[in-house]
C-alpha cells in the first residue's frame, strides 16, 4: 500500500470535517494491493500514480464540500487522488450505472477505517453486458460518423484513428472483464479479447496498442481502418449476444 502516512492524514482530515458521519474510508485500484500483485498484469509502479480512495459519509453538503475543497491541494502534494465521497447507499444504488468502474473498485480494495461498505455487494452480470453494448454500439457509431468527416484524406483518418484508440483499449478492457479476466496490462487484455472473439494476431491489439501513440502514417491508416472497423462490429456482435454463460 502506498502513501501510509498521506492516507491516515486524509483520514484524520475527513474526520474533523464529518465526524461521527464518516462511516467509511477505502483504498481502491492498484494502491490497495500487496506490493507485486498486479492481477496476473504487469505491476506499473505505485509511486507513479496517485493513491485512490473512496469515503462513506451518513450526509453531504456543499459546506463539507466546501470544507474538504481546502485540503484538496495538500491531499494532491502527498500523492492521494481526490477522494470520491458517497453519502450513505449513494455507492449501491449506483453500482447498475457504473458497473465496471464500480466493480473494479469492489475487486480492488482495502478498508482503512469504519466497516467494509461493499462486503454484501456485487455487479450484475446483465448490468455488465448492457454497460458494455453501450461502450460498444457508441465506438462504432463514433467511427463510422469519423469515417465520414475524414472526407476520404488518409492524414484525416491517421488522427481519427489516434484519436479513437484510447476508447476503443478501454472497450477491450471491458470485454476482457466482462468475461472475469482483469488486468492492468493494455496489452494482455487486448490479447485475451483477441481470444474471446477468435481473432488472434488481429487488428485488436494493434490499435489499442496506439492510445499511448502520438504518430500513426497515413498508409498504415488507410491499412489498418478496415480491420479497424471490422474489430469493432465483430465487438458488437459478441456483446449484443452474450448470455453469462
Amino acid at each position: 500500500m502506498s502513501h501510509p502516512d498521506a492516507v491516515r492524514t486524509l483520514e484524520r482530515e475527513l474526520r474533523e470535517v464529518f465526524g461521527n458521519r464518516l462511516q467509511s474510508l477505502v483504498i481502491y485500484g492498484q494502491h490497495a494491493r500487496p506490493a507485486g500483485d498486479a492481477h496476473g498484469g504487469h505491476n506499473h509502479g505505485h509511486s507513479a500514480s496517485p493513491t485512490r480512495t473512496l469515503a462513506i459519509v451518513e450526509s453531504l453538503s456543499a459546506a463539507d464540500l466546501k470544507a474538504c475543497a481546502g485540503h484538496i491541494e495538500a491531499w494532491h502534494e502527498a500523492g492521494l487522488a481526490t477522494p470520491l465521497l458517497f453519502a450513505a447507499h449513494e455507492f449501491e444504488q449506483s453500482l447498475d450505472a457504473f458497473p465496471f468502474e464500480f466493480g473494479a473498485i469492489l475487486a480492488d480494495h482495502t478498508v482503512v477505517t469504519g466497516d467494509n461498505p461493499f462486503a454484501s455487494l456485487a455487479v450484475d452480470p446483465a448490468d455488465l453486458r448492457r454497460a458494455c453494448e453501450i461502450q460498444a454500439r457508441s465506438h462504432l457509431l463514433h467511427l463510422r460518423e469519423g469515417f465520414l468527416e475524414t472526407r476520404g484524406r488518409a492524414d484525416a483518418l491517421s488522427v481519427l484513428i489516434l484519436q479513437s484508440a484510447a476508447a476503443f483499449a478501454a472497450l477491450i478492457g471491458s470485454i476482457a472483464r466482462l468475461e472475469g479476466h482483469v488486468t492492468d496490462d493494455p496489452a494482455a487484455a487486448a490479447r485475451e479479447a483477441e481470444r474471446i472473439l477468435g481473432t488472434p494476431n488481429s487488428a485488436v491489439s494493434e490499435v489499442a496498442a496506439l492510445a499511448t501513440a502520438h504518430d500513426l502514417s497515413s498508409a498504415d491508416a488507410e491499412r489498418l481502418f478496415a480491420p479497424y472497423l471490422e474489430a469493432v462490429e465483430k465487438v458488437v456482435r459478441y456483446v449484443d449476444g452474450w448470455s453469462g454463460q
